[in-house]
């Protein structure tokens, strides 16, 4: 095929809206609402502090992500540049994992959106497994539209949404702030900060926990053959947005720890945000805390939106590398977006639905899902440092600050990366192992049977 079938469609973002696709790919309001139960669960009064802490780890692994697409702009990012500076089956596992993470989230992101939906308007059908998993379809049938549809698109819809949840959480978050400071002032000490509370078992479950949080923000370095100047722009936009969910995730946790007890959180279970403002919100104003809802819908779709758009385009990129079936480089005519792709994530998705709509509760398939993906981010984010710190390493003599943000930050935050994925292999519950670990593995047969088809 000819180099221009390969083309996206370049120059349609800028560095605002790949900001912006940093923060929905996160998704802080889905984000707060569905994983911190489970976080608190797993470190309990030490959440806010692992959150940080993972937090600076994952910043070194955007400032890899940054300065490899700054040699290599690349739609398959972690997928291209660990295959460069190791080895091509390293980097077609790094972009398997992530393929593999952004499937099982096509569940995991969709049921809670849809008993946001439904608790909004039909309440009596939340706990309906068959409503729930037919709403559930029909928003991602809208969002994969509106992906296949343009990037240009995709941007006005995110820019759109993103702001309005933005704008919710920074509501709850000035209530917040205002009804609890004093628990907040007292619970705060410096003494808390010190990394020795925590044990390298309940550091390695948290972090697990803590990378489901922060997963997402990459989706800037895929879409970078779509940004004006995508080699430095998408690597800025992923920092940016970085540094603005951490400091989100962090005040957030520890809101919610100094304004619901351990029973009202536990209780809360996918609604802690609700159950907040609830409590913020309180008596005659009590109709403001369904805004909570309002946030979770649309913080789901925007990171439905971006896990649909990593997912695409690294596909895609494959696909055009002749690492899987050419046909998924297939760009629409008009729109130049890789819309074989797309369906292909799209009907995955709706056959998983159906699966979950008859085998599991909400609560089973969070949980599952929740640690299932950390396992596999951990993987080619761990990967994707090891390959900056490895490709700048001429720099290492340079001065000290190439040393510290191009070797010594990656290396270290890929050797936690690679801590949490090995040791988190011996925690696992069934469940979690066959879709972690077995979804990873499953990356064997695509391999081969491509390797010998290109024979």
């Amino acid at each position: 095929m000819s180099e221009e079938k390969h083309q996206l469609k370049g120059n349609s973002l800028g560095l605002w809206e790949s900001i912006v696709m940093g923060i929905a790919g996160t998704a802080p309001a889905y984000s707060i609402a569905a994983t911190t139960g489970v976080l608190i669960a797993t470190v309990g009064p030490l959440s806010a502090l692992c959150l940080f802490y993972s937090g600076l780890i994952m910043f070194g692994v955007a400032l890899a992500f940054m300065h490899l697409n700054r040699i290599h702009t690349h739609a398959g990012a972690s997928y291209s540049w660990v295959g460069q500076v190791f080895h091509p089956i390293l980097g077609f596992f790094s972009g398997w994992s992530l393929l593999v993470a952004s499937t099982v989230f096509m569940v995991s992101g969709t049921v809670p959106a849809s008993i946001a939906t439904l608790a909004l308007i039909r309440p009596e059908y939340v706990n309906n497994p068959v409503i729930v998993s037919l709403v559930a379809a029909c928003w991602l049938l809208l969002v994969s539209a509106v992906v296949i549809k343009g990037i240009k698109l995709s941007s006005y819809f995110q820019v759109t949404t993103t702001l309005v949840e933005i704008t919710i959480l920074a509501i709850i978050m000035g209530g917040a702030l205002y009804t609890f400071s004093p628990n907040i002032m007292q619970s705060f000490s410096l003494e808390k900060l010190s990394m020795g509370k925590f044990t390298l078992h309940s550091f390695s479950e948290g972090a697990l926990v803590a990378l489901f949080f922060f997963w997402g923000w990459d989706v800037t370095v895929n879409l970078s053959e779509e940004t004006k100047n995508g080699a430095d722009n998408s690597g800025r936009g992923a920092v940016v947005s970085m540094v603005i969910v951490l400091l989100l995730f962090v005040s957030f946790i520890i809101v919610v720890q100094a304004g619901l007890t351990d029973l009202e959180i536990e209780a809360a279970g996918t609604n802690i945000l609700l159950v907040l403002s609830q409590k913020i919100f309180s008596g005659p104003y009590n109709q403001i805390a369904l805004i909570a809802v309002l946030a979770v819908i649309l913080s789901t779709i925007g990171t439905l939106e971006t896990t649909i758009l990593q997912f695409s385009r690294t596909m895609f990129a494959k696909g055009r590398d002749g690492i899987l079936n050419p046909r998924y480089a297939t760009l629409h005519s008009e729109w130049k977006t890789p819309w074989l792709a797309t369906l292909t994530i799209m009907s995955i998705g709706l056959i998983l639905l159906l699966v979950a709509a008859f085998s599991s509760t909400v609560n089973d398939i969070l949980l599952v899902s929740v640690k299932a993906i950390g396992f596999q981010v951990a993987f080619y984010y761990g990967l994707t440092s090891f390959a900056c710190a490895w490709r700048f390493r001429h720099l290492a003599r340079q001065d000290m600050k190439n040393f510290f943000l191009l070797i010594c930050w990656p290396i270290l935050s890929g050797t936690v990366m690679s801590f949490v994925f090995l040791y988190s292999m011996f925690t696992f519950n069934l469940k979690t192992t066959v879709i972690g670990i077995g979804g990873i593995a499953l990356g064997v047969i695509p391999l081969v049977i491509n390797r010998r088809l290109r024979k």
